[in-house]
């Protein structure tokens, strides 16, 4: 599709007119029809503010019921809006981007809970973008704020799916990437007794979400780590819905790490993995007699696998973790989940993830235009040099992965080995050729 990527439409923030928005809803409205009820809501990023304003104005035009719910963390949107008797949810952010862009990801009702719109209605959508029709707007004269409502519903959902917990042993800290997690922070943590250190906490519209901070920028968290001799630490991205930990001894704790920690303490003997998964990870499931199901990136991609394979748990190495029973990755949920299995097991964290033996692995990012990513998937050169590589590690007994990315201009080359200083030789190696390919 042009517009819709892997995790629905993302581009500078200055892309999101408001003709663009408009058309976005003139499609949603062709899709589902104009008796509907849409909640909107986001991140801090500074354009949300003023994209979910226009949002408003969009959707009057076209005389759909809305209601507004200010920051929210994505987990928390696509709960809600079910819960609350919305049709539909949108989304604004951009996730893990810079706050220089900006992005559009849309819910509706499923069976039983929420799920990423169909691609009947992204077709809809992509359709009405393309189209030159233009659209006399209508601003709002009543808008609906359900921010305090909406927190309200997610917490008591946490606190629900937790059960019965205590925290009062643990010392943690929290990055909230200055991003929508922040407005929930440490409540239900120190709720359950737990003491906590914040960092990266702004609760308004911001151009610091994920600037050097989050589960992009882990440094920072490290040293909280570090300093104040925490039991463990949890990075969110902006918009709330993966999660990275950091451990005792200040190592990351990456997706399919916490995979293995959650999947070990729900006893479940099926996981849905994505293709990025580290060796070790595969490893671990082989040894274990777990069947591992893995799936094309994306967390839509893996919580499709679950839903069709009837498997209870999935993650992305990023750290999108979709436990028993949730629609979409929750980092919140994540990180309190983690901490009862912390607490529980009576083990540290670094323990916990010693289950699992990690490879080496190497991700560089080579910039690339739509052009040359479409490229390397049919020039003949670049196929040739792929294949010559994906030998060299195979007799290494390691393993290659070159993708484009999906949200972001970018080719990924990743590489798994047992030693890491050849796999990085070969990594940059084979982004200086296909750099002269493409």
């Amino acid at each position: 599709m042009q517009y819709f990527g892997t995790d629905g439409i993302r581009q500078p923030a200055d892309k999101f007119t408001p003709e663009f928005l408009t058309r976005i809803i003139a499609g949603l409205v062709d899709y589902a029809g104009n008796n509907i009820k849409v909640l909107i809501a986001g991140d801090t990023r500074e354009s949300t503010e003023w994209i979910l304003a226009d949002l408003e104005t969009a959707l009057e035009t076209f005389s759909v019921e809305f209601g507004n719910a200010g920051i929210l963390p994505t987990p928390a949107i696509s709960y809600c809006f079910y819960q609350m008797g919305f049709d539909f949810a949108i989304d604004v952010t951009a996730s893990h981007n810079p706050y220089t862009d900006n992005g559009i990801k849309i819910f509706e009702r499923g069976p039983t809970s929420s799920v990423k719109l169909s691609e009947s209605g992204r077709k809809a959508i992509e359709t009405s973008l393309n189209s030159d029709k233009t659209y006399a707007l209508v601003s709002p004269t009543l808008r609906e704020d359900l921010h305090q409502e909406a927190v309200e519903l997610y917490k008591n959902h946490l606190l629900e799916y937790l059960g019965t917990a205590d925290f009062s042993d643990l010392h943690i800290g929290l990055d909230c990437a200055n991003g929508a997690t922040s407005i929930i922070n440490k409540s239900i943590f120190t709720q359950l007794g737990a003491k906590v250190e914040l960092i990266h906490i702004s609760t308004n519209y911001n151009t610091k979400i994920n600037h050097d901070c989050g589960s992009t920028h882990l440094e920072s968290l490290q040293e909280l780590v570090a300093t104040q001799h925490l039991d463990f630490g949890a990075a969110f991205d902006g918009d709330g819905d993966r999660c990275l930990l950091i451990d005792e001894t200040g190592e990351i704790i990456d997706g399919d790490q916490i995979l293995v920690i959650l999947a070990n303490y729900f006893n479940l003997d099926s996981i849905v993995t994505t293709v990025m998964a580290n060796q070790g990870l595969l490893d671990w499931a082989k040894q274990n007699h777990i069947h591992a199901e893995i799936t094309s990136v994306g967390d839509s991609n893996v919580t499709a696998t679950m839903h069709q394979q009837n498997i209870k748990i999935g993650s992305e190495q990023s750290g999108h973790v979709i436990l028993p029973g949730e629609p979409t990755g929750d980092g919140m949920l994540t990180a309190l989940m983690v901490a009862k299995a912390v607490s529980e097991h009576k083990k540290s964290l670094n323990t916990l993830a010693s289950a699992m033996t990690k490879f080496p692995q190497i991700i560089v990012n080579m910039s690339a235009t739509n052009e040359q990513k479409s490229n390397l998937k049919t020039s003949d050169s670049a196929k040739a040099t792929l294949l010559a590589y994906d030998q060299k590690l195979a007799s290494i007994n390691g393993r290659l992965l070159v993708r484009p990315s999906g949200t972001e201009p970018l080719i990924r080359i990743t590489m798994w080995g047992k030693d890491k200083d050849i796999i990085n030789k070969l990594a940059n190696e084979l982004k200086n050729e296909l750099g002269e390919i493409l």
